[in-house]
């Protein structure tokens, strides 16, 4: 874990504290560390909602065929062995 220092208002400091007391947090490290997850959760929702928008909007849909499916499991197996020999290096 690294350090970050911010520096806020007065108003600011006294609204996080309330809200630690409030929501039962320990530190404003942990109140801050929950908003940023929300923050990142609420991206990635965004994110997928975009992509889901672009491929709605690409076209029709078309079926799935048994060439399909075996090039995904290809690309997945792909995908795990190189993941395996990252982390072993």
């Amino acid at each position: 874990m690294t350090t970050m220092n911010i520096s806020v208002p007065e108003e600011m400091k006294a609204f996080v504290e309330a809200q630690m007391a409030q929501e039962g947090y320990a530190s404003a490290s942990e109140y801050l560390r929950a908003l940023i997850r929300e923050a990142q959760k609420r991206r990635a929702r965004q994110d997928l909602e975009a992509r889901l928008r672009e491929a709605m909007e690409s076209g029709p849909a078309t079926p799935m065929t048994r060439d399909d499916w075996d090039e995904l499991e290809r690309n997945v197996w792909e995908r795990h062995r190189r993941a395996g020999a990252e982390q072993r290096t």
